[in-house]
C-alpha cells in the first residue's frame, strides 16, 4: 500500500468539509434526483439513468450551457477541524480524511508542475466533502450521483460514503489507491475544463460518444498522475497492488458492468463513460506513459 512521507506538509485549505451541514436539496418533477446540468462524474450519468433519472439529471448528458451557468456552489470555508487534524503525511497515514487531503494535494501538485513545464499557470480546484446532499454551482446534488466535478464553480464534490459503495454496490476491491483513482479522475475533468476541452460539448450516448471520450480521457489523466505521484513529494512509493486497486475501481464503474448489474443487460448505445475494458485501457495508457499528451481519446477508436 502506498504510504505518505511523514514530513510531507498537507494543505487542508484545498478541501472544504460541510458534512452534516445540510445544503439545498431539490427534486426534479417525478421525484428524480439531479446533480444539476453540468456535473462530470465517475458514474453520475449512467447511475442516474438506471435509477430512473432519465436524461435530465447531472452528468455528461446535460452539459449544454456551461458558459451560462452561475457559480453558486463553492462558498464554504475550509474546515478548521481538517486544518488542525491534517498537517503532515503522517496524519494522512492515520486518517482517511487526511489521506484524501493528501491525495488532493498530490494531484494538484502534479498538474501544477505539468502546466508550469508547458509555460502555463495552473488554477487550483477545491474538493468539498458533503454528506447526503449539497448545493453546487451546477445545481443541487445528492450522494446518489457519486463524486463529480462542476465546471461552473470548479469544485470536486464527494460524499466519502461513496468509497464504501464502491465496494458494496459496485463490487470493487477498494483500498486507498482506489480512492486516489476516483479523485484523480475528477481532477482530470478539471484539467479538461482548464484546457477548454469541455467548451465544445461533452454529451451524447454510445460507445464512441463525446461523453465516453471525455470520461476516458479523465481516466487517462488519472493514470498519468499515478505515474508521477511519488514525484510530487507526498507519497513514498506506489506498489503493484495500488495500481491493481485503481484498475479494479476503473473496471467496477464501467458502463457495461454497471448496466449488467442494475438492469440485467448491456446496451452500448447508451454508454456515457466507457466500458470496463476501455476505462482500464486508458488509465493504463496514462500510467505507463506518464505523459498527459498520450491521453487524446478524441482521435480515432477508443
Amino acid at each position: 500500500m502506498s504510504d505518505f512521507r511523514d514530513d510531507a506538509q498537507l494543505d487542508a485549505s484545498q478541501v472544504e468539509d460541510v458534512r452534516g451541514g445540510g445544503g439545498g436539496f431539490s427534486r426534479l418533477p417525478g421525484g428524480r434526483l439531479t446533480a444539476g446540468g453540468g456535473g462530470l462524474g465517475l458514474i453520475v450519468a449512467i447511475v442516474a439513468l438506471l435509477l430512473g433519472g432519465g436524461g435530465s439529471g447531472g452528468g455528461l448528458g446535460s452539459l449544454g450551457a456551461l458558459e451560462d451557468q452561475t457559480a453558486g456552489g463553492g462558498t464554504g470555508a475550509p474546515s478548521s477541524q481538517l486544518a488542525q487534524a491534517c498537517r503532515t503525511g503522517a496524519d494522512a497515514d492515520r486518517s482517511e480524511d487526511c489521506r484524501i487531503v493528501g491525495y488532493v494535494n498530490s494531484i494538484q501538485a502534479y498538474w501544477r508542475g505539468d502546466f508550469s513545464s508547458r509555460g502555463r499557470t495552473y488554477e487550483s480546484a477545491r474538493t468539498r466533502f458533503f454528506s447526503g446532499q449539497t448545493q453546487t454551482g451546477c445545481g443541487a446534488a445528492t450522494a446518489d450521483v457519486g463524486p463529480f466535478y462542476c465546471p461552473a464553480d470548479k469544485y470536486v464534490y464527494i460524499d466519502l460514503g461513496f468509497f464504501d459503495e464502491l465496494k458494496s454496490k459496485f463490487g470493487a476491491t477498494g483500498g486507498p489507491f482506489a480512492q486516489a483513482y476516483v479523485l484523480a479522475h475528477e481532477y482530470g475533468h478539471h484539467i479538461q475544463d482548464l484546457q477548454g476541452v469541455l467548451r465544445g460539448g461533452s454529451g451524447g450516448q454510445g460507445a464512441s460518444s463525446q461523453s465516453a471520450r471525455t470520461e476516458l480521457q479523465a481516466d487517462c489523466y488519472a493514470g498519468a498522475w499515478a505515474q508521477g505521484a511519488v514525484g510530487t513529494g507526498f507519497l513514498t512509493s506506489l506498489t503493484r497492488q495500488d495500481v491493481a486497486d485503481a484498475l479494479d475501481a476503473a473496471s467496477a464503474v464501467g458502463d457495461d458492468r454497471i448496466q449488467q448489474e442494475f438492469q440485467g443487460r448491456v446496451t452500448p448505445e447508451s454508454f456515457t463513460h466507457g466500458s470496463s475494458a476501455q476505462r482500464q485501457k486508458w488509465f493504463t495508457t496514462g500510467y505507463e506513459s506518464g505523459n498527459p499528451k498520450r491521453c487524446d481519446t478524441f482521435a480515432g477508436a477508443i
